[in-house]
């Protein structure tokens, strides 16, 4: 198991026993939270709330309670009489997803450079290196537990960028911009091990100038990077 999910575990168990029924609703609100990153209730999909409290393993009052509030980030919509539906997918609502993640990432270029320790960016690059050499060299391995490795890499790496700017406001509208992104991707996108390839030089192509300050170069090349997951999130197909 990776250390990204089982820290993400601990912290669901800290929560859990911090703080009563506050944190029990946290904790459902976490685990609904993964079943729409990971695509384990789909777009479209009507769910009820018990099917809900026996796939996160909660108590059926803490799903209840958790619910507003994934209605009012637009995550999901009560159905009278028939229960919750995942928002279905359409261009505007992918459109618009990624329109925000592009104004809030492509913010937060400068904060990086003033803000963020410059090694932790180091850190970042070399762990796409690294795993660029494993995809290229572990040729004939199940890559299963490594790529889902990958996208909790990637998806707390984008995270912590944002959070470079020190705007919960900020950090808080991101995130949900980023589950349902992740919504699209899961629908739409298989991670295999060329996406990951791909992914990972186009990380590189933004990281790199950012270690070196380069300002420009670095909001160019994640630009780049947001236009390649629109276009696959769209149905598109990339060139070259």
């Amino acid at each position: 198991m990776s250390d990204h999910i089982k820290s993400r575990q601990r912290a669901q168990r800290t929560s859990a026993s911090s703080s009563g029924e506050n944190s029990l609703k946290q904790v459902a609100y976490q685990r609904i939270e993964d079943l729409l990153n990971w695509g384990k209730v789909r777009p479209g999909q009507v769910i009820s709330q018990r099917e809900l409290v026996d796939m996160t393993g909660v108590t059926l009052s803490a799903v209840r309670e958790a619910i507003p509030r994934f209605e009012a980030e637009g995550l999901l919509q009560t159905l009278p009489q028939r229960g919750l539906m995942v928002p279905s997918l359409d261009v505007i609502f992918i459109r618009e997803a990624y329109q925000m993640r592009r104004i809030i990432e492509l913010a937060t270029v400068p904060d990086l450079l003033a803000k963020l320790d410059r090694a932790i960016v180091a850190d970042w690059v070399q762990w796409h290196l690294d795993a660029r050499d494993r995809l290229a060299s572990d040729g004939k391995s199940d890559l299963t537990d490594f790529l889902r490795d990958f996208q909790l890499y990637d998806w707390d790496m984008h995270a912590s960028m944002v959070n470079a700017m020190g705007n919960s406001l900020i950090s808080n509208v991101y995130r949900v911009t980023a589950i349902k992104i992740r919504m699209s991707a899961q629908s739409r996108v298989r991670v295999t091990r060329e996406n990951a390839t791909r992914v990972i030089n186009e990380h590189l192509e933004f990281l790199d100038p950012l270690l070196e300050g380069q300002t420009e170069a670095a909001t160019r090349a994640l630009s780049h990077h947001i236009d390649q997951s629109l276009t696959l999130a769209l149905g598109g197909v990339l060139k070259g």
